[in-house]
């Protein structure tokens, strides 16, 4: 064998260039650690990013809130007594706001509704019973609600019920005598007969005036209620819990040593 070309056949890398060549982008398969400044720096950025986020959930809440307060649910104060026993004054109660957007009134339901142009109380909103649908007449008889010539039953009120005497405006609704009620409108009264402000003196109110359907007593709150109230919180505090923890930053393995030099 040629000595000459066995030695020429070796190719020995150049430390120098070896160590001093910049590194290229790694490959597909390639740890992606980052230098230790880089993690430093994101680090320091940390906190600011945090800062960021929870401004975001805050506002994100708040816009939540306010959709939520417009167009499905509202609270609203007691602050008359007319509708006693069923609704204290002070009490705060929950309007379904979509109740009647997606179903038709019923009778017997509460209802919230904006102060029609005959009411004199300087209320923005209402709360009454609704008692009469469109087209129905209604009537007091000896103290007693009739609905197209037969006695209501009204398991609402208290024993014995209260009368439901006639008001004393001049007015076709007074229930002097009996009433039919338009179509689109509803005859609504308070529990409270003797000492209610309602339809006997403000008129039947149309449809395009109620606000929503009572759906709960917000405060004091009924024993199903605190239920559902609690198992929200509780809900609320571990999915706050999971996204915590899963913010925790996770600590990268340790890669294969590298091998010995030559």
């Amino acid at each position: 064998m040629d000595p000459d070309r066995s030695h020429a056949s070796v190719e020995v890398p150049d430390p120098v260039s070896a160590v001093a060549a910049p590194a290229g982008p790694p490959g597909p398969g390639a740890p992606s650690g980052a230098p230790a400044g880089d993690r430093r720096e994101e680090r320091a950025r940390r906190p600011g990013r945090w800062l960021v986020e929870w401004v975001a959930v805050f506002v994100g809440a708040v816009l939540l809130a306010m959709g939520v307060r417009t167009y499905v649910a509202q609270m609203f104060y007691i602050p008359s007594g007319s509708m006693l026993p069923t609704l204290q004054i002070g009490e705060r109660i929950v309007v379904d706001k979509l109740a009647y957007k997606l179903g038709p009134v019923h009778r017997g339901d509460v209802v919230v509704f904006s102060r029609p142009p005959l009411e004199q109380a300087n209320f923005k909103d209402l709360v009454k019973r609704v008692i009469g649908l469109p087209g129905e007449t209604i009537a007091s008889v000896d103290g007693r609600i009739t609905i197209d010539g037969r006695p209501l039953a009204e398991p609402w009120l208290p024993t014995p019920p209260p009368p439901s005497l006639p008001s004393n405006v001049a007015e076709p609704f007074s229930l002097q005598h009996p009433f039919r009620i338009p179509a689109g409108e509803y005859y609504v009264m308070g529990d409270n007969r003797t000492d209610s402000a309602d339809s006997r003196y403000f008129g039947p109110i149309p449809a395009d005036i109620i606000v929503g359907r009572m759906a709960f007593k917000a405060w004091p709150l009924a024993p199903e209620v605190w239920v559902v109230a609690l198992s929200v919180v509780a809900v609320g505090i571990l999915v706050t819990l999971v996204v915590l923890l899963s913010r925790r930053p996770r600590r990268t393995p340790a890669g294969p040593a590298p091998p010995d030099g030559p």
